[in-house]
């Protein structure tokens, strides 16, 4: 193993560099040394180099919070793992000790930090990452399916809460990866009818690739009578992949409906009438990032039901990764696999 490898940090204030860096060591009996199979560029790695910064990062950090590795070294106390094994990585690393953690929340740890965000992750050769963070995958999944683990893993979270029963209909705003994940999923779950908004003529093809049964641009065509023409009375449940559609969300579901708010715009703000949620018993949920839903949500994945790969719109190499950015930040990309 060379002592050195190329890595893409966050050097602050919008910069990104492809740099020289040591090869990571282990450094405590819990840790684990991986070697990268391959990551992915996520819309929160753009937010992270805007300026000003959509989302907070660690200057110095190796960035690359979605990947998929294998096993080189386990450290003295890891038992669960050994050299070879293959595994996706949870990135958020909760504390276990907070009052969130202990009542089963550990998404809303108090003192959560994140492996490709505030610490060195995966858009590098090798990285090191404690073993609680390493879930072990089948050698026979392909690469393209795997790397999906993270960002499904958060998806199945909201899936649970918002609790979608076969033959119920559901209306997506707005397809970009967030959701046709969802679209996918749904579409496993039994939904009886799928619509999705999506304004860009690429995503509403990607929608009706994951079982999406209408797709309409709500810039082209009145949403609210789409669904009432197909619904009567509006659709069962609604998610929000975008983070400021809750008003399209709850105009267009019907009473007794629920609402899940994925997507996150923290300069969101809305006009709403709380009337109409109490009067026709609306039910808004959130949902953020994965609790306890990775080991499910590897089991989906190896099922084979999702036909997540059709997703993969680009494949490029670590030095090439300025260029992956900048085509995910022009919205001609779905998913772009980064290799080491």
């Amino acid at each position: 193993m060379a002592d050195t490898m190329l890595a893409a940090v966050f050097e602050g204030q919008g910069a990104l560099a492809l740099k020289e860096v040591p090869v990571p060591k282990i450094s405590a009996a819990d840790q684990v040394l991986l070697e990268v199979e391959a990551a992915s560029i996520c819309g929160t790695d753009c937010q992270i180099l805007k300026v000003p910064a959509g989302h907070p990062a660690t200057p110095g950090a190796i960035l690359g919070h979605e990947y998929v590795a294998r096993v080189l070294e386990p450290g003295s106390g890891v038992s669960h793992l050994k050299p070879g094994d293959r595994v996706a990585i949870d990135p958020n690393l909760t504390c276990g000790l907070c009052r969130y953690c202990r009542i089963g929340l550990p998404n809303m740890c108090e003192n959560m930090t994140t492996l490709g965000i505030f610490i060195d992750g995966g858009f590098a050769k090798y990285n090191v990452a404690p073993a609680r963070a390493l879930h072990p995958i089948s050698h026979s999944l392909p690469t393209d399916t795997a790397i999906f683990a993270e960002p499904m893993s958060c998806v199945v979270n909201g899936s649970n809460k918002l609790a979608l029963r076969p033959g119920e209909s559901v209306l997506i705003l707005g397809a970009g990866p967030i959701g046709l994940y969802y679209t996918a999923l749904m579409k496993a779950a039994g939904a009886g009818k799928i619509i999705v908004a999506e304004v860009t003529d690429m995503r509403a093809a990607k929608a009706k690739e994951m079982g999406a049964d209408i797709v309409i641009n709500p810039l082209k065509e009145s949403l609210p009578d789409l669904v009432k023409r197909e619904t009567e009375v509006g659709v069962d449940a609604a998610i929000d992949a975008v983070g400021a559609l809750i008003a399209d969300a709850l105009l267009n579901t019907r009473r007794g409906g629920r609402i899940l708010l994925f997507g996150m715009n923290s300069n969101a703000r809305f006009d709403l009438q709380q009337y109409d949620i109490t009067r026709y018993e609306k039910t808004v949920i959130g949902t953020f990032i994965a609790n306890h839903t990775f080991p499910a949500t590897i089991q989906l994945l190896e099922s084979g039901q999702l036909p997540l790969e059709k997703l993969i719109t680009h494949r490029i190499a670590l030095d090439a990764i300025g260029d992956g950015l900048d085509i995910m930040r022009s919205g001609d990309a779905i998913e772009i696999i980064v290799t080491p």
